[in-house]
């Protein structure tokens, strides 16, 4: 099996080390060496990537904030000259945490690391479930709980005490707040505004000041803006 590797680090030689030592590791693929959070967000969006090699310490925005609010996560392996992050790292579920200046038998455990994570995942003997299909909340509407299939699920609006649930087929308006309704979904859904969450699979435009699904425009917040920058 082929993996799929990027590399997030704003200083050229630390790159060019982790490239040097990729080539030596059979099975591993580098689709691209960047110097910014904001060009590997780029790729992220549009190829599937196995596994990050992710400063810590970059101007702008740390690598674990970064990371923190990838809408999907690949594996990650931290590399940073500070000891301090080490537990921010481990925090996040990363495979390993490399400390500057990197020597080729650490980063070769590291490896070791990342394909005996994907050993026990690939020979499980647990029942795969595909999230997307199969992910639903019950929510309770005219002294009913009702199914929803958060697939199907196109965006939230705010109503006050209320919030409208605009589905594919139907729209279900139900008495929630929307900040409970955010802890009851799952990471494809972004808080654009104090007053709409979307599913972030079905927006099929965007611009800096509001997003589209289908023919419907939702304006993006001031203080919300932050959570567009990963999905772009």
């Amino acid at each position: 099996m082929m993996y799929k590797c990027l590399i997030i680090d704003d200083e050229p030689l630390a790159r060019e080390l982790l490239e040097t030592y990729l080539e030596k590791i059979p099975n591993f693929e580098l689709l691209d060496s960047c110097s910014s959070a904001i060009h590997a967000s780029s790729i992220l969006s549009s190829k599937k990537v196995d596994l990050l090699f992710l400063d810590i310490e970059m101007p702008a925005l740390k690598g674990t904030d970064f990371f923190k609010n990838l809408v999907y996560k690949p594996k990650v392996i931290f590399t940073t000259a500070y000891r301090d992050y080490a537990l921010d790292g481990f925090e996040l579920n990363a495979v390993d945490y490399l400390l500057k200046p990197i020597f080729f038998e650490r980063f070769f455990s590291s490896i070791q690391k990342f394909l005996k994570q994907q050993n026990t995942v690939e020979n499980s003997t647990e029942p795969t479930i595909d999230n997307h299909k199969s992910e639903y909340i019950f929510v309770n509407k005219a002294k009913k709980q009702i199914k929803v299939v958060l697939n199907d699920i196109l965006y939230t609006e705010s109503l006050k005490d209320y919030i409208k649930i605009h589905l594919e087929k139907e729209t279900l308006v139900i008495k929630e707040s929307i900040s409970n309704f955010e802890k009851r979904v799952d990471s494809r859904f972004i808080r654009l505004h104090r007053s709409y969450i979307v599913n972030s699979e079905k927006i099929t435009a965007y611009t800096k000041n509001d997003v589209e699904i289908g023919r419907i425009e939702i304006p993006i917040g001031n203080g919300y803006k932050h959570n567009m920058q990963f999905f772009k």
